[in-house]
């Protein structure tokens, strides 16, 4: 059988599978997805993208623009939208709120891949898959016709059960399943039980089931997520029970209720213990399930996928060494445990719910007023972090790394949280966001980054490392882009230097997923040979 050729293979089309395939088609690397379901999700499952996930999409053209319209065209303003959360103020970040529906994004994101060239194959199965020291073969099955592709690198985006993680016997810890979910996806005439202007989520327990329904516009058509037990099955949810279930939760006997879809899904808590095996790396669910309490796990995914795509350019167009990719593991799974760990704590907060709930009128989450989603994140994020980081932002913002692919200070104190709205700037944290004007044009620091890494100087004294840059650039042939800050980028507010922690003559040397991979706070005697000497290490060369 005659083999097809392609460099990156990505296997599963929800968030991180998409995410990875848009961000490496963007970047011209050849990239092909593979999805057994025959297109991208039908139920809204989770709401919202947090900015640090749109920072990471906004590079490329008209996504961020594409994904906001998507939210203000389902009759929602963002900036109608309420929650328990304070907003993300402008000195945090410049992205615009998104607080779409998962369905929605995937099918913008289904459609901007295709369009930067990406080859998706939906009714795709993997059926088998070997690696060997120079590449990966893969078997795929399409409507029944079966045929090889053989690829450098695997992203493994197939979800919670993953059958490339289990192939591949990668370990696992967490709490493991911690009970099913059916979603049941329905249309009825909710007229004077819910808002029209907003997307809610009520936490239901009655005497027939406990769980959740999403109702209002954002939705497109109402969710009812029933919690069940090892006594029922799938099939034990005909569109007859269903019915009967959704009169119960909004307490209307009688009412007129149109199933649309229904389907299953555990809840649980399950961590791979690696995030790569060879050339197979995971995102997603596959890497990190965990409960919904708290609403990351999508825009987690989404940050795999992109994570993973400016690794393999840089690897695939030799800018750095294949064991560079290591870096995924030790920066990516850190992350992945701590939401994971506060979502699960989140979880626990909202189960033992005692409040008998008899009629729709009188539902309430566990707290409080209902929870209106917002563009960022319900506002159950801040449970299970530290005490110190009460305030959201921290959280979804401002996580910090710690590999080879940083250059660690001396004196940092190895955390991987900060916040946000204190930056520091030391290597392995976000790039802060600073106001700048170019040529009369507004704009941030974070629009600087994603094609490439990013050398930034103070103009007074930055001279020597735009020089230096472009020195190193040639000899090495890595995409930098050198730029003086106060020459041909003005620093509006003043605030580049303490933001970033340089003096006149320093540097700071940004990666193309906008952190900070090295500075130098002072001028250096040999700025050519100190930032060459920089990226070889970042680089792993």
């Amino acid at each position: 059988m005659e083999h097809e050729r392609v460099p990156v293979l990505v296997v599963g089309g929800g968030y991180a599978g998409l995410s990875a395939a848009t961000l490496l088609a963007w970047r011209e690397v050849p990239v092909m997805l593979v999805e057994r379901r025959p297109g991208t999700s039908i139920q809204p499952k989770s709401f919202g993208v947090n900015p640090r996930a749109v920072e990471l999409l906004r590079p490329v053209p008209g996504l961020e623009e594409q994904l906001s319209q998507v939210w203000t065209g389902i009759g929602v303003s963002p900036h109608m939208i309420t929650s328990d959360a304070p907003p993300f103020q402008a000195d945090i970040t410049p992205v615009a709120p998104v607080g779409a529906p998962q369905t929605e994004i995937e099918r913008v994101l289904r459609a901007k891949a295709e369009e930067l060239g990406a080859d998706l194959c939906f009714s795709t199965e993997l059926i088998s898959l070997e690696q060997d020291d120079d590449g990966v073969t893969a078997l795929l099955r399409t409507r029944g016709v079966e045929r090889v592709v053989r690829a450098d690198y695997v992203v493994a985006a197939d979800g919670y059960e993953s059958p490339l993680r289990q192939l591949m016997n990668v370990p696992t810890s967490g709490k493991g399943e911690l009970g099913r979910t059916c979603s049941i996806m329905f249309d009825a005439d909710l007229t004077g039980l819910v808002s029209d202007r907003e997307t809610t989520l009520r936490h239901l327990r009655n005497d027939l089931f406990t769980g959740a329904i999403v109702t209002g516009c954002g939705v497109g058509a109402h969710v009812l997520g029933v919690n069940y037990s090892d006594e029922d099955t799938e099939a034990d949810f005909t569109d007859e029970r269903c019915v009967d279930l959704v009169r119960a939760a909004v307490g209307r006997p009688g009412l007129d209720v149109q199933i649309l879809d229904k389907t299953t899904f555990p809840v649980a808590h399950l961590l791979a213990d690696t995030y790569h095996c060879g050339r197979v790396f995971f995102a997603g669910d596959a890497a990190h399930t965990m409960p919904p309490t708290g609403g990351q796990a999508g825009s987690l995914a989404l940050q795999d996928g992109c994570d993973l795509a400016w690794r393999l350019w840089l690897v695939l167009t030799g800018q750095a060494s294949p064991s560079f990719l290591d870096t995924y593991d030790a920066e990516r799974r850190p992350i992945g445990t701590l939401t994971a760990t506060a979502q699960l704590a989140g979880f626990g907060a909202h189960t033992p719910l005692t409040a008998r709930v008899a009629t729709f009128g009188a539902l309430t989450p566990p707290t409080s007023q209902p929870t209106t989603f917002g563009a960022s994140a319900p506002p159950t994020v801040r449970v299970g972090y530290p005490e110190p980081m009460q305030d959201p932002a921290s959280a979804l913002v401002a996580h910090r790394y710690h590999s080879a692919a940083i250059l660690t200070e001396p004196d940092d104190d190895r955390s991987i949280l900060e916040n946000p709205r204190i930056p520091t700037g030391r290597p392995g944290s976000r790039a802060p966001h600073v106001v700048l004007d170019w040529d009369g044009q507004p704009m941030s620091t974070i629009d600087l980054f994603g094609s490439g890494f990013v050398l930034m100087a103070d103009k007074q004294g930055g001279q020597v490392w735009t020089d230096a840059g472009r020195l190193v650039k040639e000899r090495l042939g890595v995409q930098l882009t050198r730029l003086l800050v106060d020459e041909e980028l003005m620093d509006v507010e003043g605030r580049f230097r303490q933001r970033y922690g340089v003096r006149g003559g320093g540097a700071v040397l940004v990666r193309p997923d906008g952190y900070v991979a090295w500075r130098s706070p002072a001028p250096t005697p040999e700025p050519a040979a100190t930032l060459e000497r920089v990226l070889r290490q970042i680089l792993s060369r």
